[in-house]
């Protein structure tokens, strides 16, 4: 059963969003592929990640997936990336939990266009902040991750 919205927090339904990114459409903007690599990383699908990396990082990348849950994807801004672009930065956070504590990774990647496709190239990593405990959240509470959403609706989950 196909999922209705798609684990990259755009909005859209998956199968109008990222899954035809996953089954080989080329996304359209450094945004879009950066969203469907994330819900690649949600579902497991190494094989995705290692096909978006850039020639030169694509063997030697590693694609072995965190085993933690992936909670949510935030856009912070891009830079170029666009349909008629070749190079483009998108800055992002991603809210994951790992055992009893909800984490960010948020990194600044370089996206470029390699044979009309958009690849991953690199990215910084900003420095990662302290942990948030998930047990000193009320269910009631704004969650701690920072999505907006009550502890319950979100990473209390």
């Amino acid at each position: 059963m196909p999922e209705k919205q798609c684990r990259c927090g755009s909005g859209a339904r998956f199968d109008a969003c990222c899954a035809p990114y996953l089954a080989g459409m080329p996304a359209p903007t450094a945004e879009a592929l950066m969203r469907s690599r994330y819900t690649a990383f949600t579902l497991g699908d190494g094989a995705y990640i290692a096909r978006t990396f850039a020639a030169e990082h694509r063997d030697s990348a590693n694609t072995d997936l965190p085993d933690v849950i992936w909670v949510g994807l935030k856009i912070n801004g891009t830079s170029g990336g666009g349909p008629l672009d070749t190079t483009g930065t998108v800055d992002f956070s991603a809210r994951f939990r790992d055992g009893g504590e909800t984490r960010v990774h948020r990194e600044i990647c370089r996206f470029r266009r390699e044979d009309g496709l958009w690849v991953y190239v690199d990215g910084d990593i900003a420095p990662a902040k302290a942990p948030v405990p998930v047990g000193k959240t009320g269910r009631n509470d704004p969650c701690p991750c920072g999505s907006g959403k009550k502890f319950k609706r979100c990473c209390g989950r």
